[in-house]
């Protein structure tokens, strides 16, 4: 019925965006429409409530498992889904494609022979507006995916103190966040130690963590296709009082950030509030990046804070993340992701922020 709903919104959006049908591509947005998981699948959504899944052999029975009775399945080659699309477009006067994911290749290859009897229409987050607000199934699957990142940090942060590699520490991250029952990582994990932490992304290193080192963790679990996002940051030893500022900076950032984020506040104004902090001390120019951005299936995904005009609806979940980054010194970050509610933010994530280990 979840799928069945969110393929009923599809139509009424494929209606307002002016075309007869869209093709969908992006395998993210075919999974969100009918959970099938495949390297190789297009959903063709009709106005009139028609429904075309193709892929090819290897997904037969996966496309046939998860598909509605509502959809066709079409199981073949690339020129067999190709013949099927062209036999639907004789219907059609305007094609839908999605802008963002089609290459201009690939465009020119529809446009001379899968759908050559009827024009094609670039559209935009025609289906990734229909993923900006969360079920309730799906806050619960992103709060797990926090819970098994909250639980698996927990278990190796001593570690800092003993004076790993960054790769040490990461390997033994990773393998904590499986362990803990994630199907696997929400991306390749950030572990920055001293002046690598004053990147706000850095490749992990064989640098040895040791007193004095500001550390900048940032890690994610993925389940059933749903992502979580955390950032900490940790120094070994009583920090100076430069380290203290930055660290209390972060910090009070994100106190800011999370306090701004409730519905009706657009995402640019969360970010601003949070990065006001930051400016007032003169330090603006150390934020070197935006507040946050939506999570779901993708680990980045609508809304990204900065520059987004649009209001904050209950059920988006977006991640809070300011931080300060100082070179030659090192940096701090702190991040949760959080779910917008009737008045105010509740978080997904909810690791300690006590920054003190060794």
């Amino acid at each position: 019925m979840r799928f069945q709903s969110r393929r009923a919104a599809c139509v009424e959006a494929v209606e307002r965006s002016g075309a007869d049908a869209l093709l969908v591509t992006n395998l993210t947005n075919v999974r969100y429409l009918t959970g099938l998981v495949s390297s190789a699948a297009m959903l063709v959504v009709g106005r009139s409530g028609e429904f075309v899944l193709l892929t090819d052999g290897r997904y037969r029975e996966q496309a046939h498992n998860c598909s509605g009775t509502d959809i066709e399945v079409v199981v073949g080659d690339k020129d067999q889904q190709g013949a099927a699309i062209a036999k639907m477009s004789s219907s059609w006067s305007e094609l839908g494609l999605e802008a963002g994911h089609v290459s201009w290749a690939t465009q020119r290859k529809y446009d001379n022979t899968t759908a050559s009897r009827c024009s094609l229409k670039p559209t935009l987050d025609v289906v990734e507006g229909l993923r900006l607000v969360k079920d309730d199934l799906e806050i619960a699957t992103i709060e797990r995916a926090g819970a098994i990142a909250d639980r698996a940090l927990l278990g190796v942060v001593p570690m800092l103190g003993e004076g790993p590699t960054e790769r040490e520490f990461k390997i033994a991250l990773d393998r904590a966040i499986i362990d803990c029952g994630a199907d696997d990582l929400s991306f390749d994990t950030i572990v920055a130690s001293g002046p690598n932490s004053a990147r706000g992304h850095h490749s992990v290193s064989d640098r040895v963590i040791g007193p004095g080192d500001l550390i900048v963790l940032d890690c994610g679990a993925l389940v059933d296709g749903y992502h979580s996002d955390m950032t900490r940051s940790f120094h070994v030893g009583a920090p100076s009082a430069e380290v203290e500022e930055i660290l209390g900076l972060a910090q009070a950032a994100y106190d800011v950030g999370v306090g701004a984020v409730r519905p009706g506040v657009s995402g640019d104004d969360v970010d601003k509030a949070a990065r006001s902090v930051v400016e007032e001390v003169g330090r603006g120019d150390e934020f070197i990046h935006g507040v946050g951005h939506g999570v779901g299936l993708d680990i980045h995904e609508n809304p990204f804070m900065r520059g987004s005009g649009e209001p904050l609806v209950v059920g988006q979940v977006v991640t809070v993340e300011p931080g300060v980054y100082r070179s030659g010194v090192g940096g701090a970050r702190v991040e949760d992701t959080v779910v917008v509610t009737e008045h105010g933010c509740r978080r997904l994530t909810t690791f300690s922020k006590d920054p003190i280990v060794g």
